[in-house]
């Protein structure tokens, strides 16, 4: 399905709307497992995720990123609109904090052992949009 946001990537064999239908419900459940796996005892992002809701914050991301990859849109049902400046604005999220992020959402990618072109789109998407939510910067 595509969406107004929808773009190709990388080589242009598969835009951000057509991954859905490239790795399923099951590629994004091993993701998003795999990323939560590792961050409980993170040193930087452990102490921003309550331990108490770590399953309600894997099916939100789970439910965001297949909402926005052409999947269901249970995001928006339950959420409304993702909002992802604003819902990230109490966390103070430096380039340390992202690069942390990205390492272990690179993992998790490699864990999940998606397609190659399935993998591509979503790398680059999780990374700029992990710089994009930056919201603590170093003083000039």
């Amino acid at each position: 399905m595509r969406r107004s946001y929808d773009r190709l990537v990388g080589d242009g064999t598969l835009s951000e709307g057509e991954v859905f239908g490239r790795i399923g419900e099951e590629g994004f459940a091993r993701l998003v497992r795999a990323f939560y796996a590792q961050v409980p005892g993170d040193d930087i992002l452990g102490t921003m995720y309550p331990r108490d809701d770590l399953a309600g914050a894997e099916q939100r991301l789970r439910d965001f990123l297949v909402y926005r990859f052409g999947g269901p849109q249970r995001y928006l049902d339950l959420r409304g609109h993702p909002r992802l400046g604003m819902r990230h604005r109490p966390f103070r999220l430096d380039q340390r904090a992202r690069d942390r992020w990205v390492a272990l959402m690179d993992r998790a990618l490699d864990a999940a052992a998606l397609p190659a072109d399935a993998e591509a789109v979503l790398r680059a998407f999780l990374r700029e949009t992990a710089t994009f939510l930056i919201n603590q910067r170093p003083a000039p």
